[in-house]
């Protein structure tokens, strides 16, 4: 990992700059499933990616890179932000993004500085290919299975079958 004392030359796109923060937090963090928009923040400015804290920062963090949200402009999928308000990384193969958004991911290699290129590594080879985070009790669907059971404890499959494709055919005589 780089030493502040050596600064970036390139300059960063401000999401890429919120999108590196987010992972370094993952990265040093990894028991954690998610951060807050403070906690994202405060990693921009103690990583001092850039030489001033840019205005357009927060609207990336809260807005501009988050897949789940309807886009007000920028269309980035770069974080995903869960039901208690905090946000991680988005995972390509389990999240679902908003239908508008069409936008990067991740940020390019070419247009990011060297000492960040271990990051993208890490997301593609480690991040994204996690499990996802919801446990079987968790969801909603599989919270149904067995739902009903009793009502149907008496029926014969076979037979409630034959019932209701019994009027398909009028013209062919019962076969029960």
């Amino acid at each position: 990992m780089p030493s502040h004392a050596t600064k970036i030359t390139q300059t960063m796109l401000v999401a890429d700059e919120a999108w590196c923060a987010l992972a370094l937090l993952h990265r040093e963090q990894e028991s954690r499933e998610s951060f807050s928009a403070k906690e994202i923040l405060d990693r921009v400015k103690a990583e001092r990616a850039s030489p001033v804290l840019r205005p357009g920062i927060q609207a990336h963090i809260y807005l501009h890179n988050v897949a789940n949200l309807e886009p007000n402009s920028a269309r980035y999928r770069m974080f995903y932000k869960l039901p208690n308000d905090t946000y991680r990384l988005f995972r390509p193969n389990t999240d679902l993004a908003h239908a508008s958004r069409k936008g990067k991911m991740k940020p390019s290699r070419e247009e990011l500085p060297v000492q960040y290129h271990y990051l993208l590594d890490w997301y593609v080879q480690e991040f994204c290919t996690k499990e996802s985070a919801m446990k079987e009790e968790d969801d909603p669907i599989l919270q149904m299975r067995g739902v009903g059971k009793e009502m149907w404890a008496s029926t014969d499959a076979d037979e409630y079958v034959r019932d209701l494709r019994s009027n398909w055919y009028p013209d062919q005589p019962d076969t029960k």
